[in-house]
């Protein structure tokens, strides 16, 4: 079993900065993709960014491009946030893929870590 904990969330105003970070345990053998999510309340869950083993094949959702960088170690992935704005507020959620490359839906989720941007 795998397990995946967010950390960094907080309460930031427009246009400040949060770095979440996320630490894998438990089954790590073996090398997989690994991704960030984010759902709003009322709103479905969305794919935000995600990175592969190698550290490349880096893709990003249209509305946080150039504002949040997605990176990783041996240990932990980051997802660094600029420019934060009120429509980023969400609870985030790290994911962990089955495979090495970005492939389909994760296999194993984090439990979130809040993320509240005020106007």
């Amino acid at each position: 079993q795998v397990q995946l904990v967010e950390s960094g969330g907080g309460l930031v105003q427009a246009g400040g900065s949060l770095r979440l970070s996320c630490a894998r345990s438990g089954r790590t053998f073996g090398s997989y993709a690994m991704g960030w999510f984010r759902q709003a309340p009322g709103k479905v869950r969305e794919f935000v960014a995600a990175i592969d083993w190698f550290g490349g094949g880096i893709s990003y959702v249209e509305s946080v491009k150039g504002r949040f960088t997605i990176s990783r170690d041996n240990s932990k992935i980051y997802l660094q946030m600029i420019g934060l704005q009120p429509e980023d507020t969400a609870m985030y959620y790290c994911a962990q893929y089955g495979t090495a490359r970005v492939v389909g839906s994760p296999s194993y989720w984090g439990q979130g870590t809040q993320v509240t941007v005020s106007s």
